[in-house]
């Protein structure tokens, strides 16, 4: 046997093996049915507040609860909206959980960079301090920061709601997390011998780098800024409320309409849903993308 015969094996085992590397994996029976489950298990809160939604307050009340939609959907949708203003909290909840977004997204993403890739005094000690504040119950900061803002003379105004919430601690731990590992410290170095300063470092180089975090540090905290209803209800009231602050005047009353209420929560809802229906596939492919430069 000579030495091209023992090679010739290895170099067919080398091209099996890389043909069975290459195959695409499918997903067996069992997969899809867990799916489906999941699936269901996911939607129906929400399809239950639809079928709540389109029934009347009556209806609800008897046994068994309604299992499929009436006639009433459109009815009492028109009844949320008018009764809890919801043109105006749309409104204030769009300008709200913007800013917001965009605030912490922009400034999360430049501590994360700054706690990751540069090098100052006490930069262990501040970022220790900053996971601790995550500890603090947030319960613990109204009533001084109640008091602040009076001071301010921002009662009843969405700045208000605004300003503590410019920027988070999760979201600086998240982005330096993911900045640690997804920016070579290399090619800011590179960079930087090429002359760049340090605010096109960060535009041309960090926020690239950075995007999949962002997309989905930004979808995170458009839906907690949405959904946050405790410190809204302290500082704004009912002539200038958030939606989670003015559908809280539907659940008001001697007898609520439950049916009212399950549509003004499906009205709350549907801008959530929207936005992950558009930005939802880019996500998920930012995801993916920073997955395979890792």
């Amino acid at each position: 046997m000579t030495a091209g015969e023992l090679v010739l094996p290895k170099a067919r085992t080398g091209r099996r093996r890389a043909t069975k590397a290459g195959k695409q994996l499918h997903a067996g029976p069992v997969t899809y049915v867990a799916l489906v489950v999941f699936a269901l298990v996911s939607l129906a809160p929400l399809v239950w507040t639809a079928i709540a939604a389109s029934r009347t307050d009556r209806r609800l009340a008897q046994a068994p609860p309604p299992l499929w939609f009436g006639g009433n959907l459109f009815k009492n949708l028109q009844a949320a909206w008018d009764q809890a203003g919801l043109g105006t909290a749309m409104f204030n909840s769009l300008i709200v959980a913007g800013t917001i977004t965009v605030s912490t997204v922009v400034f999360s993403t430049l501590a994360g960079f700054a706690f990751a890739k540069l090098r100052f005094r006490f930069s262990g000690l501040l970022l220790l301090l900053t996971i601790g504040t995550m500890m603090i119950p947030p319960q613990l900061a109204v009533v001084p920061l109640y008091l602040w803002m009076s001071d301010l003379g921002w009662s009843n105004q969405l700045q208000t709601v605004i300003l503590p919430s410019l920027v988070t601690a999760f979201g600086t731990f998240f982005m330096r997390q993911y900045l640690v590992q997804a920016l070579p410290t290399e090619l800011i170095e590179a960079a930087r011998v090429d002359g760049a300063s340090s605010l096109r470092i960060v535009w041309h180089v960090v926020f690239p780098a950075a995007r999949p975090a962002m997309a989905v540090l930004g979808l995170l905290t458009f839906v907690f800024a949405w959904n946050d209803f405790l410190w809204p209800i302290i500082a704004l009231n009912q002539q200038n409320p958030t939606v989670q602050v003015a559908l809280n005047a539907l659940g008001t009353g001697y007898v609520p309409d439950q049916a009212v209420i399950m549509a003004g929560a499906l009205l709350g809802t549907l801008p959530l849903l929207i936005a992950f229906l558009l930005f939802g596939k880019q996500i998920v492919g930012g995801i993916m993308q920073g997955a395979i430069k890792g």
